[in-house]
C-alpha cells in the first residue's frame, strides 16, 4: 500500500475505532502494512480524533528506526512482531476494549469460542503473559501467544487486546466480535453458577453484588449523586441526573453563594476540594458495575495496567453518612490522598482530577476497573498486578502527565 493511503487508513481507523467505544482518548494503537520492511503507525500519546498524515509514523519491521521528531506508539515492536508472523495480516489494532480487558486478568485463554464468532476470530482466544506497558517482556508474551493459535486476536493479560486482519474492516470486526466472546464468556459463566440465562451484564453485576455483599458497606445509608466543579475560591456542584439548578458553595466557609438548598453531599465535595489543590472536578459514578463493587469491596487493587496508572496503586472504600457530614467527609477526603477516585460505601464512586476531560476518563477506567474485579469475583480467579510494577506505573504515569500539563 503506498503511505500517504495507508496514513489516512490508520487516521480514519482511529475516528471509528473510537466512535464504536472500542478505544477511548489516547489508548491502544494503530497501524497498516506497507510492505514486508515498513508499516505506519499511531503516534505516541496523541487523541486520535485531530491525527494528521504527518503525526502518523512510518517505522522500518527490522529495528523499528523512523523519521522526523513524532514519536511512534511504544508498542511498535508488537506490531511488527503480528506483520512478521503473520504475512496475511494488513491492518493492526491494539485496543483497551471494556470486555476483553475484563478477561484479561483472568489469567488464561478463552477455548470455547462460539461458531458464528469463530467464523469472524478463530474457535479460540489466547492470553498473552503479562508485561510492562512497552516493554520487550509485553511483546515477548504476545509473540508466544500469537505464535501457538491461529486466532485473529490476543487477549493481553491485565491490558487489552491485539486484534489482527487482512485489511482495516477484517481487523475492525476481529475487535467488534471479540467484545461479544468476551461478553458471552462471562454471561456463561454466570449461567454455569446460577442455572438461569443473564438478561445482560447487569445481571451479572447485581448476582456479584449480592453475592460477596460486606454487610457493613452495603447498609451504609445512601444520598444522591452531585457532579461538582472548582471555580475560584467556590465550586458549583449539580445532580447527575440533571434535575434542579446548579448551587455554588464558598470552600473555606461552606456557606451557601447561590442556590436554594445545599445537597447532602457538599459538606463531602468541599472537604475534597479543601484537602486537595490539584483537584477541579469530582464525578460522581454510580453505574450498577460501581454500585456493586462499593458494597462489596473495603480496598480495590489493580487489576488492569490503566487502573493503576489512572486511579491509583489501591482504591479504599470509605463510609459517607449525610446525617455526620463533617466527620465522614474528611474520612472520604483522607481516603483519597495519592489517589484519583475512592469507593464510597453503598453508594458507587468519587472520581477526581484537575479538569473534567480526566476525571471523566478517570471515571472510564473506574468502571472498567470495577467489572474486571466483578468478572475476578465470577470466576474465582485472577490476581492483582504486582504491587511494585503498580507504583512504577502510577510514578511514570504521573511524572509523564505533569511534563505534559507544563508545556
Amino acid at each position: 500500500m503506498e503511505i500517504q493511503a495507508a496514513k489516512e487508513l490508520v487516521i480514519k481507523a482511529g475516528k471509528e475505532v473510537v466512535a464504536s467505544g472500542l478505544i477511548a482518548r489516547t489508548w491502544g494503537n494503530i497501524s497498516c502494512r506497507i510492505d514486508d520492511k515498513q508499516f505506519v503507525i499511531t503516534p505516541s500519546g496523541r487523541a486520535y480524533e485531530d491525527l494528521t498524515p504527518d503525526e502518523i509514523v512510518l517505522v522500518n519491521m527490522d529495528d523499528l528506526s523512523y523519521d522526523g521528531d513524532v514519536k511512534p506508539s511504544s508498542e511498535k515492536g508488537i506490531h511488527a512482531e503480528a506483520y512478521k508472523l503473520r504475512p496475511e495480516v494488513n491492518f493492526v489494532i491494539h485496543t483497551h476494549q471494556m470486555q476483553a480487558s475484563v478477561v484479561s486478568a483472568l489469567g488464561f485463554d478463552i477455548n470455547a469460542v462460539p461458531a458464528k464468532s469463530a467464523e469472524v476470530i478463530g474457535d479460540n482466544v489466547p492470553l498473552a503473559s503479562y508485561g510492562l506497558p512497552g516493554t520487550g517482556k509485553l511483546r515477548a508474551g504476545v509473540v508466544a501467544a500469537i505464535q501457538r493459535s491461529d486466532s485473529k486476536a490476543v487477549i493481553m493479560a491485565h491490558h487489552g487486546a491485539l486484534c489482527m486482519g487482512e485489511s482495516y474492516e477484517d481487523a475492525f470486526a476481529v475487535a467488534a466480535e471479540l467484545e461479544t466472546v468476551c461478553a458471552h464468556f462471562i454471561t456463561n459463566k454466570y449461567h454455569e453458577w446460577t442455572g438461569a440465562v443473564a438478561e445482560g451484564l447487569e445481571t451479572v453485576y447485581d448476582y456479584i453484588a449480592e453475592k460477596f455483599e460486606n454487610k457493613k458497606l452495603a447498609s451504609a445509608p445512601k444520598f444522591d449523586a452531585y457532579n461538582s466543579e472548582r471555580d475560584g475560591s467556590v465550586f458549583n456542584i449539580s445532580a447527575v441526573n440533571g434535575d434542579g439548578e446548579i448551587i455554588r458553595i464558598d470552600i473555606k466557609s461552606g456557606e451557601l453563594v447561590a442556590g436554594d438548598d445545599m445537597p447532602a453531599s457538599a459538606e463531602l465535595h468541599r472537604a475534597i476540594y479543601k484537602k486537595r489543590k490539584d483537584v477541579n472536578y469530582i464525578v460522581h459514578n454510580q453505574s450498577p458495575e460501581v454500585m456493586a463493587i462499593s458494597k462489596t469491596n473495603k480496598v480495590m487493587k489493580p487489576l488492569l495496567d490503566d487502573f493503576a496508572q489512572l486511579v491509583g496503586v489501591t482504591v479504599k472504600n470509605a463510609v459517607f453518612n449525610p446525617n455526620n457530614t463533617l466527620k465522614t467527609s474528611k474520612k472520604v477526603a483522607r481516603a483519597l490522598k495519592g489517589r484519583n477516585a475512592v469507593l464510597l460505601a453503598n453508594n458507587g464512586a468519587l472520581c477526581v482530577a484537575g479538569s473534567e476531560y480526566d476525571a471523566t476518563a478517570v471515571e472510564m477506567v473506574m468502571e472498567k476497573g470495577c467489572k474486571t474485579e466483578i468478572g475476578k469475583k465470577l470466576f474465582y480467579a485472577g490476581k492483582p498486578i504486582n504491587p511494585i510494577e503498580t507504583r512504577l506505573m502510577r510514578f511514570i504515569y504521573l511524572q509523564k502527565y505533569s511534563k505534559q500539563a507544563k508545556k
